[in-house]
């Protein structure tokens, strides 16, 4: 969390551990993610999902595909201020995610269980974050009219995405900013896109 320059909170760092302990309950009959043991998980997920918080715009958040919840639960743990929604249309990954909300008594977390281009809510989203929903001009496509003006679109991905880019709409971006990632204790490459989009 230092290292990250990440709030250094007892209570947080409890919720997180409870969080990943979940997971990794979950997983066991679930199969929500490919990383198992607890070690590994702090990296590849905890850490590399809050070395996004940095990026993130406003305190509306929507967490694209959430799968098991990561970027979301994450951020929503560690910074309580956010309101954090996610997005997630697999029924068995969104129960998990419910259990998650009610087990730490997240009040500022919220779960929708539908596909995002048909979701409509009456409030758009400071940022809108995917960690492995689509490519990223999909991710634009499917998910843009969620962002409110003057917010932002987040993908975290491996190698620089450099093809995902090129395949972008450039009339409907009003800028495209890809930063590498320093994530503690992991190896693989990391990025960060950051996007805005034209209103």
């Amino acid at each position: 969390m230092q290292e990250l320059a990440l709030p250094d909170d007892a209570d947080v760092r409890e919720r997180l551990l409870e969080y990943l302990v979940l997971l990794e309950k979950w997983s066991q009959t679930r199969n929500l993610t490919s990383i198992r043991d607890l070690p590994s998980m702090v990296t590849g997920h905890l850490l590399d999902s809050l070395a996004a918080a940095p990026f993130l715009a406003g305190e509306r958040i929507l967490d694209v595909g959430s799968g098991a919840g990561l970027p979301g639960l994450p951020l929503a743990i560690t910074f309580p201020r956010l309101c954090v929604t996610l997005i997630e249309s697999r029924k068995k990954r969104a129960q998990f995610l419910r259990h998650v909300i009610a087990s730490l008594q997240l009040i500022n977390v919220n779960i929708v269980c539908r596909r995002v281009e048909q979701y409509r809510p009456l409030e758009k989203f400071d940022t809108l974050i995917t960690r492995a929903f689509s490519g990223i001009p999909e991710f634009v496509a499917k998910a843009g009219h969620l962002c409110a003006s003057g917010g932002r679109l987040i993908a975290l991905k491996g190698r620089y995405p450099e093809a995902e880019l090129a395949a972008l709409d450039r009339n409907k971006i009003e800028f495209a900013e890809v930063h590498k990632l320093v994530v503690p204790g992991m190896k693989a490459q990391r990025h960060i896109v950051v996007l805005s989009c034209q209103r």
